[in-house]
């Protein structure tokens, strides 16, 4: 009954192939590939840790079938920045703080990202509502406003998009 299939994922510019079933989720795909980056929480869309960019749109990928992201572009937080050349989402999380524990930070990151693909300069309202998806237990909000806010900020001057 469950028939694996072959499928190619293009996860952060590059072609990876899995042998999946039809149930497997783009969370376990990407994780059993070794991007481990892409956090396991709730795994029914509460929490958005999982969140990854398909087609630069947030999804939480625990709530999507692996075979429907075939064809499409995936980026996880490591496809964003690197350590030496941080992503300005990056940067202002760790500069400000903005990361206690780090387990929610890639999901924000992700969500923010696609928040300011579409609305580069977001009120406090609209990054609120666009965050609304994502849980953090450790720092509260504060932080994680200010960095997105600064990272905007940086974005908007430098016309950076990935």
């Amino acid at each position: 009954m469950g028939t694996e299939k072959t499928i190619t994922l293009r996860i952060n510019g590059c072609d990876e192939t899995a042998e999946v079933p039809p149930h497997r989720t783009l969370l376990e795909a990407l994780r059993g590939l070794g991007h481990v980056d892409v956090k396991c929480g709730c795994e029914k869309g509460d929490c958005g840790a999982c969140a990854v960019l398909v087609d630069g749109e947030a999804v939480d990928s625990c709530l999507t079938l692996a075979r429907s992201a075939e064809g499409r572009e995936i980026t996880t937080l490591q496809g964003l920045g690197t350590p030496e050349a941080p992503h300005p989402l990056q940067q202002s999380f760790a500069e400000l703080g903005a990361a206690q524990c780090g387990y929610c930070t890639p999901g924000m990151i992700i969500a923010s990202e696609s928040l300011l693909r579409k609305n580069p300069a977001p009120s406090d309202d609209e990054l609120r509502i666009a965050l609304s998806g994502n849980l953090c237990r450790c720092t509260g909000y504060v932080k994680i406003f200010e960095a997105v806010q600064a990272a905007a900020a940086v974005m908007r001057q430098t016309g950076e998009t990935i």
